[in-house]
């Protein structure tokens, strides 16, 4: 049985509430990019991935060992998570080195995992 979330008795509009969350809403385009944004962190293959560079700077060879997965394919998680600004790059000689791209999305992946450890 669906348990659905439990309603007001009675019908009353708290407007100040009301008007206050709609000046702090957002627009459109911002929320959608939000959206976008938790939608890369929906898909587990590129969480693991921003796991390990949570742990250290690591190359497409060192990840693709971690986590037991061909190069492609890491490959082509990171050019996802780099196109949303979670991860950045860094050549060395002919190694391309891979981070976390700022302390917000560190702060993202420390908080989700406090919270899930809960």
């Amino acid at each position: 049985m669906i348990k659905h979330a439990e309603c007001c008795d009675e019908q009353c509009v708290h407007k100040n509430l009301v008007d206050k969350v709609l000046a702090e809403l957002p627009d459109e385009d911002a929320l959608y990019d939000l959206a976008e944004l938790f939608k890369v962190f929906g898909d587990s293959t590129r969480v693991r991935i921003l796991i390990a560079l949570f742990e250290a700077e690591l190359c497409v060879c060192d990840i693709s060992e971690a986590l037991g997965m061909t190069q492609s394919a890491v490959s082509h998680q990171l050019q996802i998570l780099r196109t949303n600004k979670l991860v950045k790059s860094r050549r060395e000689g002919k190694q391309i080195y891979y981070s976390l791209a700022d302390e917000h999305v560190v702060t993202i992946i420390a908080q989700g995992l406090s919270h899930i450890l809960e």
